[in-house]
C-alpha cells in the first residue's frame, strides 16, 4: 500500500477494524474511511483524523458509497460473535454473504487495486477437528466442505467469491483466516464475546463479587489457539502486500484447553475458583488450532505474541473497564 492511497475499512467500528485503524495511523496513513453500520459513538476505538461513516454494507448503494475512490479495501464488516452467539444466530449470520458479495461488486466497478475478505478457521472441516488432540489445520483441511453451520458457509462462500472475481475479473483478492483473535478493546460482555475476554470477565466478576467460583461450558478439555490481536494484525499487513491469492491461516499454533486458560486467567488474576461445568452451553468443535508451515513459507512470518502476555494485557484492560464501569465505547485516541 501507498501512503497517498485511500484506503477503506469496512467494520471499522469492531474489534479487528478498529485495531488496523489505529496500526494505518499510527503508520502515517491519513486517507482512511471507516465505514460501519453502528453509530460511531459504539465503535470499539474511534479516531481523529479518519472519515467516518456510517452504512448498511448490506444493500448495494451503500457500498458503492464506501468504496468510492478506495485504492485497497479491508472487508472486516460481518454479523458475528463468539460461539454463543455465532451457534443460536445462523441465519444473521448467513446475511453477512450479502456485505461481502456487494462490496466486491462495488469494488470492482470502483478500480479498487486490491481486496482483503476477513475469513475465519470456522471454514474448517468439522469431522477434522473431532479430537481434542488434533494436529493444527492446515489450509487444505477446509475441504471437502463441512464448515460451522451458517457462520462457516458464509465465510467459506465468501473465500470462493472472492477467488472468482480474482479469476474471472482479475481483482486481487487477499483471504485471511484468522483463528480466535483476542485481546484489548474486544468485546467482553453482552453475548458476542469469545472465550479469553469471557473467561477474564467471569473471573473478575468473582473476584468483585467474592463468589470463589466460575462457570465454563463445556467439561474445559476442549483445545484452541489464541490469536493476540497485533499479531493478526501484522499478519494482515504482510498478506495485503504479498502476492498471495490463496487463503491463508492467521493464527497462533499454541495451543491450550479451555481449563488451562481458565488456569492462566487465574494465575494472573491471583485467584483460584471453583469450577462449575455447564455441558448444555454451546462450546463448538472439540480441537482446533493453527498449522503455520504455509504462512511461514509465503509470508515468511506467523504470530509470536505468547499466549500468556497477551492474556494479561486483555485481563488488565477489561479489569480497568469493568472496575471504572466503563462497557465501552473508547474515546478518540488519535488526533494528529
Amino acid at each position: 500500500m501507498r501512503k497517498d492511497d485511500l484506503i477503506l475499512v469496512t467494520g471499522a467500528g469492531g474489534f479487528l477494524g478498529g485495531h488496523l485503524l489505529r496500526n494505518l495511523l499510527e503508520d502515517g496513513f491519513r486517507h482512511v474511511r471507516a465505514v460501519d453500520v453502528k453509530p460511531v459513538e459504539e465503535w470499539c476505538q474511534r479516531f481523529d483524523g479518519v472519515e467516518n461513516r456510517r452504512l448498511d454494507l448490506g444493500d448495494l448503494p451503500a457500498c458503492r458509497e464506501a468504496a468510492a475512490g478506495a485504492s485497497v479495501v479491508f472487508n472486516f464488516a460481518s454479523d458475528m460473535g463468539g460461539m454463543g452467539f455465532i451457534e443460536d444466530n445462523k441465519a444473521l449470520c448467513m446475511l453477512s454473504v450479502l456485505i461481502n458479495t456487494h462490496m466486491l461488486k462495488a469494488s470492482l466497478d470502483a478500480g479498487v487495486r486490491r481486496f482483503l475478505f476477513a475469513s475465519s478457521a470456522c471454514v474448517y472441516a468439522a469431522r477434522k477437528q473431532a479430537d481434542p488432540g488434533i494436529p493444527g489445520l492446515k489450509e487444505s483441511d477446509a475441504y471437502p466442505a463441512d464448515p460451522e453451520d451458517g457462520y462457516g458457509w458464509e465465510k467459506l462462500f465468501g473465500e470462493r467469491l472472492c477467488r472468482h472475481f480474482h479469476e474471472d475479473f482479475g481483482l486481487e483478492t487477499r483471504t485471511p483466516r484468522y483463528h480466535n483473535v483476542y485481546g484489548p478493546y474486544g468485546t467482553y460482555v453482552g453475548g458476542r464475546e469469545k472465550a479469553p475476554a469471557a473467561i477474564c470477565r467471569k473471573v473478575i466478576e468473582a473476584q468483585l463479587a467474592g463468589s470463589g467460583e466460575i462457570e465454563i461450558w463445556g467439561d474445559g478439555k476442549q483445545t484452541r489457539s489464541f490469536t493476540y490481536v497485533d499479531d493478526s494484525i501484522a499478519g494482515t499487513r504482510r498478506l495485503i502486500d504479498s502476492d498471495v491469492a490463496e487463503p491463508i491461516n492467521i493464527g497462533s499454533s499454541e495451543t491450550v484447553t479451555i481449563d488451562g486458560l481458565v488456569d492462566l486467567v487465574e494465575e494472573i488474576a491471583g485467584v483460584r475458583l471453583q469450577r462449575r461445568y455447564d455441558s448444555s452451553a454451546p462450546q463448538g468443535v472439540r480441537g482446533r488450532s493453527s498449522d503455520n508451515a504455509f504462512v511461514r513459507e509465503r509470508l515468511g512470518w506467523e504470530p509470536g505474541t505468547p499466549l500468556r502476555d497477551g492474556m494479561e494485557r486483555t485481563y488488565r484492560w477489561i479489569y480497568d473497564e469493568m472496575v471504572s464501569g466503563r462497557r465501552r465505547p473508547a474515546p478518540a485516541v488519535v488526533g494528529n
